[in-house]
């Protein structure tokens, strides 16, 4: 996997946040009604359906939170081979899975039983995850070219060419599709045309998937800067010092967006006033943090290289709880009803007690994973770095012949 390039991060005492151990207020709701109002300009008639999970971390505000309920004893019920490993995270729509792997291959596979739909050839390795909408799969290349292929078929509807190569996913805003580069930028594009609306500069590679809150895009890069910006025509109108460089996408929950650092830490901030509310480091370990976070009202989750995964209060950042994997955690977490969902980098795939991090289920995969879980229509999806695609659903008894069958 292509990693950032990491530094020593910068004096934190030097950014403007709070003192030690205090936080700054959280908004209401009510006092967002504006913001969400503007945000419905941007989004109406585009909402996935409930039960896909269409695009990395589920949704445009990245939360990693699914509206399914999964069953307490999953199995796996169907794998698939691919040509090579898989690195990105699958996206899960209409029936159909979708994801890339490190031999240029693009997937389409049967939800229900894992056959192929189709495959496509791309220019080079794919590490972006795909993101799904209104029939059409987004998702970009090591070569830098940035792909729309009929979600049915496999065909290519257009291409648009970058400086460098695509890691960030996709995510949307009304007719715009927006993802950051290596080459710096961040690119909104005409998601029906392929056509360049706006790009934004950076000073640095943007690793991470951008989040979309109000009328806003948010991203944070590898110059350790958090940025936000205007959808409608590409303006920075906020920047904010975070002080070491950033691969996570952030999660976002009304005004707080949450993020891992490779500075060894989560923070906090206000997207709406660009303020640091808090910072998080592990009182003993000393690693960095490339998953992406998942994120509810009460808990914020996130895995560590540290072989932790941490659950910390939003509105504080205090520990919750941490849960000790086998591996280090960069593959995201998922949350979904009392549960999350993590895989350490050793294949150890692990259902969570939201409440307590308590554990109350496991498969042990048996080979390194990468990529995250995705949960949809009852399943989960998850791709490995050995090829194999796995999906899980509902354990199910075999059934004693009825006394019909035994006389027949």
């Amino acid at each position: 996997m292509k990693q950032p390039m990491y530094e020593t991060a910068t004096d934190w005492n030097r950014l403007n946040s709070p003192p030690a151990g205090s936080s700054a207020p959280r908004r209401s709701r009510s006092g967002l009604t504006l913001l969400l109002s503007l945000a419905a300009l941007f989004s109406v008639g585009n909402a996935p359906a409930a039960a896909d999970w269409p695009q990395f971390r589920g949704d445009t505000a990245l939360s990693g939170v699914s509206s399914e309920i999964l069953a307490e004893d999953l199995t796996p019920i169907w794998t698939f081979d691919a040509d090579d490993a898989i690195e990105s995270t699958a996206a899960i729509a209409d029936g159909a899975v979708f994801f890339g792997t490190l031999a240029g291959t693009f997937y389409s596979l049967n939800l229900e039983d894992g056959t192929l739909r189709w495959q496509y050839a791309a220019e080079l390795e794919i590490k972006s995850s795909p993101s799904v909408r209104e029939g059409v799969v987004f998702f970009g290349d090591e070569g830098g070219i940035f792909h729309a292929v009929d979600a049915k078929t496999g065909v290519a509807k257009w291409t648009f060419e970058t400086d460098s190569g695509i890691v960030s996913s996709a995510n949307f805003a009304g007719d715009l599709v927006i993802f950051g580069s290596y080459d710096q930028y961040l690119y909104a594009l005409d998601r029906r045309k392929g056509t360049l609306q706006w790009k934004v500069p950076s000073d640095g590679y943007l690793h991470a998937t951008p989040a979309v809150a109000g009328n806003h895009a948010l991203i944070a890069g590898c110059d350790g800067f958090f940025r936000k910006v205007d959808l409608r025509d590409g303006d920075e109108v906020g920047k904010l010092e975070i002080g070491s460089y950033v691969a996570s996408s952030m999660a976002v929950d009304d005004n707080l967006a949450f993020f891992g650092t490779f500075g060894n830490e989560v923070v906090a901030v206000d997207w709406d006033s660009e303020k640091l509310v808090w910072r998080y480091s592990h009182p003993t370990t000393d690693f960095p943090f490339y998953s992406s976070a998942a994120v509810t009202d009460d808990v914020v989750v996130i895995g560590g290289r540290d072989k932790l995964v941490h659950a910390l209060d939003p509105e504080s950042g205090e520990t919750l709880w941490t849960f000790s994997t086998r591996a280090r955690v960069d593959s995201s977490p998922v949350i979904t009803g009392d549960r999350v969902y993590v895989v350490s980098g050793n294949g150890d795939l692990l259902a969570l007690d939201l409440t307590d991090g308590s554990e109350l289920w496991r498969y042990e995969i048996a080979v390194s994973v990468t990529a995250s879980p995705a949960i949809g229509e009852g399943r989960l999806v998850i791709g490995t770095d050995d090829g194999a695609v796995l999906a899980f659903a509902e354990h199910k008894q075999p059934q004693e012949p009825t006394s019909a069958e035994e006389g027949s």
